[in-house]
């Protein structure tokens, strides 16, 4: 071979080299948001809480007409007796077993063992996959559901599958395969110390994609104490592939959180463009029908029922305070009894002057005694 041919060889050799070398390059870093034969565009896969509206172009449920979250309006809600109470079990996980917690871009996440299961309240037996949390910001709330419109600082889900599914990516694609319980964040006077479990570390995952292992502890701490009290509707997941397999279950009491925690909360993550996460709270969604049940009357006959747990030590929970109408009721018979007992004072005073002035000549003082039922004679 003349000195020539083996030199333009070489050139093509090295040429080959570089183009490989490219190649392989554009597969390693191409494509991690966006799945295979999307390109990037008004369609692309990567999704943020920036463009919900374009969710259901490339993830089509996210258009459908079962969508989650909803505006929970307590005078259109039926109740229903049917609603059980929801049992818990395996919720309590000892401190030697290990949780992983995440940053995903989106949210916290914290991965749950499948022991933890929903035993009643439904038909079925729903298995425990992860929890994660929805919040806002300094500026504003972040819950997902609304109360008559209000929305509270932050919103608990834990997500679940049906056990007659292999798995959850088998069940969430079933009419029945996926159940949430959601249970709202405020702020309160004290420190939560089941939440704090999760939120004393996430300034170990503040960038997405990092994760870290946390003491297994009661996981039950973190939903209201009484669970008994809940709406329920069929929707969605929240986010996308917004899949319409989710009967809802959101708690009517509130769970509380300190100040701080809740600003730890708020401040911590960052979100895949290392920006601050926050807001990460879809708005709510048309319900197209669909009906809203509860549990417990919402209406007059709510006033005794939503105090149920009210001084519970255990989650520091406390009931939704978007129910006004039994605290009316409460003032409103307040009133009249204050009414009733001045006027009923007056009339003793009134007739205890009668009296003085009747025995005046024996300076005698007439005690009002009440009436008994005993007959003496």
């Amino acid at each position: 071979m003349s000195r020539a041919a083996l030199r333009v060889s070489l050139l093509l050799l090295a040429a080959l080299g570089r183009a490989g070398a490219g190649s392989q390059q554009h597969q390693e870093q191409g494509g991690e948001d966006l799945p295979p034969s999307k390109e990037k565009g008004t369609g692309h896969g990567h999704w943020t809480y920036d463009d919900t509206d374009q969710w259901g172009v490339d993830y089509p449920d996210c258009a459908g007409n079962m969508q989650s979250p909803i505006d929970i309006d307590t005078t259109k809600t039926v109740f229903s007796p049917h609603l059980r109470p929801i049992q818990l079990s395996g919720y309590s996980l000892p401190a030697s077993q290990k949780l992983k917690l995440s940053n995903n871009g989106h949210t916290a996440l914290l991965e749950l063992p499948e022991s933890l299961a929903i035993t009643d309240g439904y038909a079925q037996q729903y298995r425990a996959v992860q929890l994660h949390l929805h919040w806002g910001s300094p500026s504003g709330p972040g819950s997902e559901h609304t109360i008559d419109g209000r929305r509270f600082a932050a919103e608990i889900h834990v997500v679940h599958y049906n056990t007659k599914y292999y798995n959850f990516q088998e069940a969430m694609v079933y009419p029945d395969g996926l159940v949430v319980l959601g249970a709202f964040l405020e702020v309160g006077p004290r420190e939560n110390p089941y939440y704090q479990e999760i939120l004393e570390h996430l300034y170990d995952i503040q960038r997405k994609g990092q994760q870290v292992l946390v003491p297994g502890f009661n996981i039950a701490g973190l939903l209201p104490a009484n669970l008994k009290h809940y709406f329920h509707y069929n929707g969605s997941l929240t986010t996308p592939a917004c899949y319409q397999t989710v009967k809802w279950t959101v708690f009517n009491q509130t769970m509380l959180l300190s100040r701080g925690q809740m600003s730890r909360l708020l401040m911590s993550l960052r979100n895949d463009d290392s920006k601050a996460l926050q807001n990460n709270y879809r708005l709510a969604q048309d319900l197209h029908g669909r009906q809203v049940l509860a549990s417990f009357q919402t209406t007059l006959s709510s006033g005794d029922d939503t105090r149920a747990g009210d001084d519970d030590s255990r989650t520091g929970g406390h009931p939704g305070s978007s129910f006004h109408a039994g605290d009316v009721l409460a003032v409103l018979f307040g009133v009249l009894f204050a009414i009733t007992a001045l006027a009923f004072l007056l009339y003793l005073y009134k007739h205890r002057s009668q009296n003085a002035r009747l025995d005046s000549q024996t300076k005698s003082k007439v005690i009002y005694t009440a009436a008994t039922t005993d007959n003496t004679a």
